[in-house]
């Protein structure tokens, strides 16, 4: 085994060799004893002079040494192999950062489909890149906080491969001798950190809860304390519960409820136990009752107004010192809902003036006669959040209460319960909200929305609700990975969407097959004098970068379709490269006297070289068999003008005049049979999520939905100061959403007929064969609806789901 000494202050451990010996010897080839002391400083090249191993009574002295030791042992003339090692040796062990960041970029994308370097199964090859980035000073740092600019797929694989027996022996042995020499250095703080200062954590027996309100969808706040609850229970080795705080019946409904838990889901969160407040409405009633009968709760019958101003001011309640008799006897007319009990409230002897104004006497119960939707109208009065919370905490087993920052002044109401009702404390923390500009997540304002129609409800892309950005394009692995990069910072933030949408499109990339689409809106024909006198149909791969996605059919014929915004720039002489097809000479353009190109002509010149052109075209092939489709291109802007609403902000003076754009498009045949939520990249258009199939809206249009790529362009609002927007196509309508919405219908017709042209709208009867889809990460069995997916892989575990609205 690798016997592990630290090496000394500031200089490299010998980890490639530490973990190739780990891996031999788990391979039992040999006992391979690999040790490092401390030593004199190393310089040059000669980084790891201090590393020594020890076979047969003979000493290797340095890593290099080592390792040429031990390959010959485990490789078994595999080259392969034997390139990556080398490559761990001089590309990954450098200082030089941008020597290292090229190396990186290689390794990550030589791991997108693969779990291990080389093969099947872990080899030394990854024993050795392992122990190279372990050493890399600036590979770690980045790791800490910022994996973003590391590569996923590289960050996956370092994980996974941390994970493997042989490579936690050797980390564990490291960290033995630093306890050993007690040379242990305090932890840097990083954006990504955990740590919230929690006391009593035993492993195995943490319990932490996530406790939404079925009043509304999640949104990206809520998956940060779902992921953030989780993770602290999982990594603990404890349980999470999933708790519904239905405790107001005026704002809840079952489709709430249902849709968190598929959320959650979707989030790849499963709770241990899901329970509900209302399974305890008995105990909590009960608990209150103690509360009057100990003299620490008196029912109040004060007007709301009067109550709030004695409450600001300090003053106490004229209910505050009625006799036990008459709080018990008020609390039963509570229960029963009489005339005057719906006047009353319960609320909690705390104080009458203290600084935290969340202590002055809070209401703890409330009269409301509207049916629950668990427990019917068995129940007239509901407990508040605050008073249930601690209770069912404690009666739950929960260890670790973990809740946004906006609680904190009520913490101290949190913790006074537990002693006056005599249960088992709770130690409670807070972690700071996600907020993002542009953006609200008030329930409340979001239900405004929905309500006055200005979105098409709560699962519209221009929401911030788990559903919203699912349709708009994010992944669940990139909201995931977002969340848990945020850590459990305490310090409130205004985050911007670059970064998650950057994160989300490195994710999508690797496995979003290319498609074309042409603006309709002028769409010039194009002649190619020289072309194939039949249209024939040729299978090309769908991601040039990734042959597993298969193949499409793509149509090369003699009648093309260009973009009105390529073709203004032709001029008669220039050579260009038609993507996927080769070069071409622009022989004649036709314009009206406005400019507009009306017809082009072009003659093939193949042999020209692809690279020395500017202009790289995208075009559509016309074909008796196989016909563009017709298609709407739809792009979004944020919903309000402002980065940051302020509390005296109204909703109403901050809306955006517009917020949806659609193009009438032409994209190729194959896009048409793709199914709902496939994600694909358009060429030179950017990344499209497929949100309805052809018969699904009004027009009977494919609908694709533009994703952000986190590029400032597609971050900034597109609404300008003077009321215009940046983004003319489309019409303008408040908000965009279902009252008073209408698609532009000028350049799409509802039943695509056949025309002069010979395009046709998803044809049904092209007779091609099923393309293989994305990914498995794109599988799905209800995304949008009741679609059957059996045949495809196009969706992502994203929209895995039962019920989707």
């Amino acid at each position: 085994m690798a016997a592990i000494q630290l090496a000394q202050k500031g200089t490299p451990l010998p980890y490639i060799a530490g973990a190739v010996a780990e891996f031999a010897n788990e391979k039992a080839v040999g006992t391979f004893a690999v040790s490092w002391h401390e030593g004199s400083s190393l310089k040059g090249k000669d980084k790891v002079a201090n590393a020594v191993m020890t076979k047969d009574g003979e000493e290797t002295v340095g890593e290099a040494s080592i390792v040429d030791k031990i390959l010959p042992c485990v490789v078994a003339g595999n080259k392969e192999v034997a390139e990556w090692v080398e490559f761990a040796q001089t590309k990954v062990g450098v200082t030089n950062f941008k020597e290292l960041e090229a190396a990186l970029a290689q390794l990550d994308h030589h791991l997108v489909m693969r779990s291990y370097v080389s093969g099947y199964a872990p080899s030394v090859a990854d024993a050795a890149l392992w122990g190279a980035l372990r050493a890399s000073a600036m590979f770690q740092r980045n790791l800490k906080t910022k994996p973003e600019i590391l590569g996923d797929h590289l960050v996956r694989w370092y994980n996974h491969v941390s994970s493997l027996g042989f490579i936690e022996r050797l980390v564990e042995q490291q960290q033995v001798a630093n306890k050993q020499q007690q040379q242990v250095a305090p932890k840097a703080a990083d954006q990504g950190s955990f740590d919230l200062g929690l006391s009593n954590i035993e492993y195995g027996k943490v319990v932490t809860r996530f406790p939404p309100e079925p009043s509304g969808f999640l949104h990206i706040g809520h998956a940060k304390a779902a992921l953030l609850n989780e993770y602290i229970a999982r990594s603990n080795g404890g349980k999470l519960i999933v708790r519904f705080d239905d405790t107001n019946p005026s704002k809840e409904k079952v489709e709430f409820e249902d849709s968190i838990v598929e959320d959650l889901r979707l989030l790849g969160i499963k709770g241990d136990l899901i329970s509900h407040t209302s399974d305890y409405f008995q105990t909590i009633y009960e608990y209150a009752l103690k509360l009057i009968n100990k003299g620490l709760a008196y029912v109040d019958d004060t007007d709301q107004e009067t109550m709030r101003a004695e409450r600001m001011d300090g003053i106490a309640s004229r209910c505050r010192d009625q006799m036990l008799d008459e709080s018990l006897e008020r609390f039963q007319q509570m229960k029963e809902g009489t005339k005057f009990g719906l006047k009353c409230c319960l609320r909690a002897k705390m104080s009458v003036d203290n600084k935290n104004k969340a202590m002055r006497d809070p209401v703890i119960y409330r009269c409301n006669l509207t049916p629950h939707h668990r427990t019917g109208t068995q129940w007239k009065i509901y407990p508040t959040y605050d008073f249930c919370c601690p209770i069912v905490d404690s009666i739950e087993g929960v260890t670790h209460a973990l809740r946004s920052m906006e609680y904190r002044d009520r913490n101290p109401q949190y913790e006074w319960f537990f002693p006056a009702l005599d249960l088992r404390p709770v130690q409670i923390m807070d972690f700071s909200r996600m907020n993002f500009v542009y953006t609200l997540l008030s329930k409340r304002k979001l239900q405004w929305f929905v309500d006055n129609g200005f979105v098409t409800g709560w699962d519209d892309p221009r929401f911030p609700t788990v559903r919203g950005i699912r349709r708009r394009g994010m992944t669940i692995e990139a909201l995931r990975q977002y969340v848990l990069m945020q850590g459990a910072s305490q310090k409130n933030m205004l985050l911007e969407w670059d970064k998650i949408w950057t994160l989300n499109k490195r994710v999508i990339d690797p496995v979003a097959p290319r498609h074309t689409a042409l603006l309709k809106k002028e769409l010039v024909p194009a002649t190619v004098i020289d072309g194939p006198t039949e249209p024939y149909i040729k299978e090309m791969l769908r991601h040039k970068k990734n042959p597993e996605l298969g193949t499409k059919h793509t149509v090369f014929s003699s009648q093309l379709f260009i973009d009105q915004a390529d073709a203004a720039t032709f001029e008669v002489g220039e050579e260009l490269t038609l993507m996927d097809w080769g070069n071409a000479i622009v022989k004649q353009v036709e314009r009206t006297p406005e400019g507009i190109v009306t017809n082009v002509q072009l003659s093939l010149h193949l042999q020209g070289d692809v690279k020395a052109t500017k202009k790289k075209i995208t075009w559509l092939g016309q074909s008796s068999e196989m016909h563009p489709v017709e298609a709407l291109l739809v792009d979004y802007d944020y919903l309000i003008t402002k980065k940051k609403l302020e509390e005296e902000d109204s909703v109403e003076d901050v809306l955006t005049p517009k917020t949806e754009f659609d193009d009438a498009a032409m994209v190729d045949a194959n896009v048409a049979r793709l199914p709902q939520g496939s994600i694909i990249q358009l060429e030179r258009r950017g990344y499209y999520i497929v949100d309805k199939v052809a018969g699904q809206n009004e027009l009977g249009l494919v609908t694709l939905i533009k994703i952000p790529d986190g590029k400032a362009a597609s971050m900034a609002s597109k609404h300008k100061d003077d009321g215009t927007t940046a983004q003319s196509s489309g019409k303008a309508v408040v908000g965009g959403g279902t009252k008073g919405n209408s698609w532009d219908k000028s350049n799409v017709s509802k039943k695509p007929k056949n025309n002069s042209s010979g395009v046709i709208a998803n044809d049904a009867s092209l007779g091609l064969p099923k393309p293989q889809e994305v990914a498995d990460m794109y599988e799905s069995a209800h995304v949008y609806g009741d679609v059957e997916l059996d045949h495809h892989k196009d969706v992502t575990k994203m929209y895995q789901s039962e019920k989707f609205y």
